[in-house]
């Protein structure tokens, strides 16, 4: 499915359910574009995983790594056991990221998206060290023809575009999810656009609402029900030139088949 010549697509970890529930609702909303969690391919049932994934008709736009310490009970626990931050973690999470990008160059995928942590230019020698682990990895998606996503909405953007210039790193974009910077609260989704625009390579189609109580989650709700500006934010997309997929993502909600219906319907009617 194509809206305004760009691919829609939806995030597999949205789903909850097995690769073949994916499958299933993917061709049931009509959808052949998918940012694919690698994580599954990584486990005991990877290679059955990843032989299903291989006998679909489908064009991964992306795939996805997560780690598993990460929680996101609150603002607090994500800002401390987010992404490839923590020390304790590093050794493993490292390994996790290696084999993501191994699986990423198996399938001959050319994006792989990741929340790295928090970025707190108030704490000088902790950004270099996030920086220097980015690079790590970074380099060796490089050596696969991967580029290396970064998720947008634990930071600003304009703290986000001076790591990524401090970075300068050819291999290192940006998947950017307009419903993190109000989530996050951390500014106006399309001014970020326009803040990062030349590292944006893959979307998020997500919605949310920003908190009334600074320092607490803001609220995620269906795609054109909360304050993502539509014609805004697909005007600024433009802008910038944007030429990739539309990855619909759902992480909250009791019905997620019938709001990501909700999201297809919407841009067909836009």
């Amino acid at each position: 499915m194509k809206f305004n010549n760009w691919n829609i697509g939806v995030c597999s970890w949205s789903l909850q359910k097995s690769i073949e529930y994916v499958a299933d609702t993917m061709k049931d909303l009509g959808l052949t574009h998918i940012h694919l969690a690698a994580r599954p391919a990584l486990g005991k049932e990877g290679e059955k995983y990843l032989e299903f994934v291989n006998n679909q008709n489908w064009t991964i736009s992306c795939m996805m790594i997560d780690f598993p310490q990460e929680d996101y009970s609150t603002l607090d626990t994500i800002r401390t056991t987010g992404g490839i931050v923590p020390d304790e973690y590093w050794d493993t999470n490292k390994n996790l990221f290696l084999s993501a990008i191994g699986i990423t160059a198996k399938l001959k995928v050319a994006l792989l998206s990741t929340h790295i942590g928090f970025i707190d230019h108030n704490q000088p020698d902790q950004t270099k060290k996030l920086q220097d682990r980015v690079r790590f990895i970074g380099d060796i998606s490089a050596e696969k023809d991967i580029t290396l996503l970064l998720e947008t909405g634990q930071e600003t953007a304009e703290d986000l575009k001076c790591f990524l210039e401090e970075l300068d790193h050819p291999a290192i974009g940006v998947n950017f999810d307009p419903a993190n910077m109000i989530l996050y609260d951390k500014g106006d989704p399309i001014e970020a656009l326009k803040v990062l625009g030349q590292w944006i390579k893959h979307v998020h189609i997500k919605d949310a609402l920003r908190t009334e109580t600074p320092g607490n989650w803001g609220l995620e709700v269906p795609w054109g029900t909360g304050q993502v500006d539509q014609e805004r934010f697909f005007a600024s997309l433009k802008d910038i030139g944007f030429k990739g997929t539309l990855a619909i993502e759902r992480e909250e909600g009791d019905d997620r088949v019938a709001d990501i219906r909700q999201a297809v319907t919407e841009l067909k009617k836009l």
